[in-house]
């Protein structure tokens, strides 16, 4: 009988959660390019750091519940931006650990 091997990290991945999997797993896994997510990241910023009614302010945060929609879209774009830098550079270091030099 052949008996798969389940390593513990591929435990680890198999328990998570939908939505962790989806807020923790970078989104160039899923085909999207690396500098799009870091461009969006970096318009994240540039809209949570523009003052109260600046120039880019899409919708009023003075409107009830709606108004925070748009911070809330901008904090997701830098924390996938976080996260395509963390794993990508995790993933690096495994690769470059994994190799043997001669």
């Amino acid at each position: 009988m052949d008996q798969k091997v389940i390593l513990p990290d591929e435990e680890k991945e198999k328990n998570k959660s939908p939505i962790i999997k989806l807020l923790s797993e970078p989104l160039s896994k899923r085909g999207w390019p690396t500098w799009l997510v870091y461009t969006l990241a970096i318009i994240g910023i540039v809209y949570i750091l523009n003052p109260t009614f600046g120039l880019l302010e899409l919708i009023p945060d003075n409107l009830p519940i709606i108004g925070n929609l748009d911070d809330g879209v901008a904090v997701m774009f830098i924390l996938t931006g976080i996260v395509e830098f963390l794993e990508s550079r995790k993933n690096r270091k495994t690769k470059n650990d994994g190799r043997v030099e001669k």
